[in-house]
């Protein structure tokens, strides 16, 4: 059986407004998927997108004539993946144990998707998960964030105001055990009221030593880095080097 975080709920609101919210960064990853990513598709027959949450990426490989899965473990980001793309099949399932009808070619993880599993063994059950569902020579595509983010972006107070939903997010990081959070207060008109509520997302930084060796022992070779910083220069000036690293990783 999947075993269920307890705050799984917790994305109730993230997901019904993720595309309004935060639809505008949706396209900041196109450049990274496009250098890294597109040379493999020529090869690529069959592909799942592993926390897909509303299947915007499922639904740019599912175009391009790939058979194409979505999994995600939020009820609500399947449900709004599944309202978007028709044409792929979406799994709810946790990404630490997911498994698909067959073998794909090609398992994207992106939106730091992986710095949300809470511990190390957590993070080697991932690995192994997508393992097993690629074939052998099938890629692993994903991005975490890393060390130097937590400690410059994720202190403070941002704020995004759309029709109807508001979103205020207040971030801190915890040094010691190299952990940030943030705290997303929602504003929801409904009706002639505005009705606040309260989500909690969580993310942990894992190391490239800690990825490289968690890949290598679940059965990947040519672990590939990039930094993310080359990729986001002209959409997210934030982003500086250090913060943010992409990976592939080819299973044996």
């Amino acid at each position: 059986m999947t075993r269920l975080p307890k705050d799984v709920n917790r994305y109730r609101y993230l997901a019904k407004y993720y595309d309004q919210v935060f639809g505008f960064a949706a396209s900041w990853s196109e450049p990274a998927r496009r250098a890294i990513v597109e040379p493999l598709l020529p090869e690529v027959a069959s592909a799942c997108d592993l926390c897909c949450g509303t299947g915007t990426t499922a639904v740019a490989l599912a175009r391009r004539g790939i058979r194409t899965f979505a999994v995600d473990l939020s009820p609500g980001m399947c449900r709004a993946a599944r309202e978007k793309a028709v044409e792929v099949r979406v799994l709810r399932s946790d990404m630490r144990t997911f498994r698909l009808p067959g073998r794909v070619d090609l398992v994207t993880c992106e939106f730091d998707a992986l710095n949300h599993v809470p511990e190390e063994e957590d993070l080697a059950a991932v690995a192994r998960s997508v393992a097993r569902a690629l074939r052998p020579g099938g890629h692993f595509y994903f991005d975490l964030n890393n060390s130097p983010a937590f400690r410059r972006l994720w202190p403070g107070t941002w704020f995004v105001d759309t029709p109807g939903v508001a979103m205020v997010m207040h971030g801190g990081y915890d040094r010691e055990r190299d952990r940030a959070w943030s705290a997303v207060e929602w504003f929801i008109c409904e009706g002639s009221l505005w009705r606040r509520r309260t989500e909690k997302v969580r993310e942990v930084c894992w190391t490239a030593a800690e990825v490289r060796t968690t890949l290598r022992e679940a059965g990947f070779d040519r672990i590939r880095a990039w930094d993310a910083e080359r990729f986001f220069r002209r959409t997210d000036p934030a982003i500086r080097p250090g913060f943010r690293t992409f990976y592939l990783a080819r299973k044996c």
